[in-house]
């Protein structure tokens, strides 16, 4: 393809989420027929109009007007709910998505909230500030992770990462998804979500991986919170979407949950007097869980290696369509 004029959006206030010079200067030594133009969110719609793909954080649905001879939107986050999907797909234009390099970092913020609880380090920072000795309180608190069971609802690429985390501590991982595989190499006990209420009946602690649809949102309500293993710990590192918050509330309150940790919250950020930042028994984290200090060298490489496939009019990887009429998570 002669004369592909590329258009990079990719501004954050954190340096590993944002391109750098080095970035670029591989970019085009790599792609050297290739016309590289780098846009800030105040210049982008200056450049849309000569761009066939476009690399960025985000696309407003306006700019479809001025895009005409756009093809190609690469994101490099692994989520695309907040992306204008369905209006690409009406306009012609392949939407893609990045995977394989936000397991990592998010199974090792999972690892690190679960840890945090089952050794009583949460506790300890909440009564370090009222008790001179809380020995006798976390002797209460604690848990073994070794013989325990995690639950991984929507558990796919990012899960997995995870439960290899979870096995070295010695623990037996579930992974529940709308079509498990068939067999597993990894040593995960594959669930259906028809199943969900057997998967979080036996699991110690359950994990939150689910994406932002219309059929998985709630997906834990209070049918399901109902269901949990008593002194059970959630985690939720997918969307905020996905769980009915009243709900969770009263499973904190009820002691059917030991604690909740939690890296997405609607609204985010929680406004202050909001229950669940002063429930003692929750920690939140500020949606980071992705933090890496590689996030956009793995990026740049994801993008890098699709920009060939579509240079050589191969398939793209990470694709992502419409969903079409929306069927219940739970009911498959």
């Amino acid at each position: 393809m002669n004369n592909l004029v590329v258009l990079v959006c990719l501004e954050s206030p954190h340096a590993f989420w944002r391109l750098s010079d080095e970035h670029m200067k591989n970019l085009r030594a790599a792609f050297p027929s290739v016309h590289f133009r780098i846009a800030t969110d105040d210049t982008i719609t200056e450049y849309l109009p000569h761009a066939q793909v476009y690399f960025g954080w985000c696309f407003q649905p306006e700019w479809f007007r001025l895009s005409s001879s756009l093809a190609w939107i690469a994101s490099p986050a692994a989520g695309t709910d907040h992306l204008p999907i369905a209006g690409a797909q009406v306009a012609g234009v392949t939407v893609t998505r990045s995977y394989g390099f936000h397991g990592r970092p998010m199974a090792e913020h999972a690892m690190g909230l679960i840890l945090g609880f089952s050794r009583g380090l949460f506790a300890s920072s909440r009564l370090q500030r009222t008790q001179q000795w809380w020995k006798d309180d976390l002797a209460e608190e604690f848990f073994d992770l070794a013989g325990a069971t995690m639950a991984i609802v929507g558990c796919g690429s990012i899960g997995t990462r995870l439960s290899h985390l979870a096995r070295t501590f010695g623990m037996q991982v579930i992974g529940v998804r709308r079509k498990p595989p068939v067999t597993d190499p990894d040593g995960i006990t594959w669930m259906c979500t028809d199943d969900i209420l057997q998967a979080v009946g036996c699991a110690d602690v359950v994990v939150d991986l689910l994406p932002a649809t219309d059929a998985t949102r709630r997906f834990f309500d209070r049918e399901v919170f109902a269901g949990f293993k008593p002194g059970s710990l959630f985690v939720n590192l997918g969307r905020a979407s996905t769980v009915d918050q009243t709900a969770l509330i009263e499973a904190l309150d009820t002691g059917r949950l030991r604690g909740a940790a939690l890296d997405v919250t609607d609204p985010r950020p929680l406004p202050m007097g909001h229950p669940l930042r002063w429930h003692p028994r929750v920690v939140l984290s500020p949606k980071s869980a992705t933090f890496s200090r590689t996030y956009m060298d793995d990026a740049v490489a994801f993008f890098a290696d699709n920009l060939r496939r579509y240079l050589a009019e191969a398939p793209l990887n990470g694709v992502v369509t419409a969903p079409t009429t929306p069927t219940s998570a739970k009911g498959g």
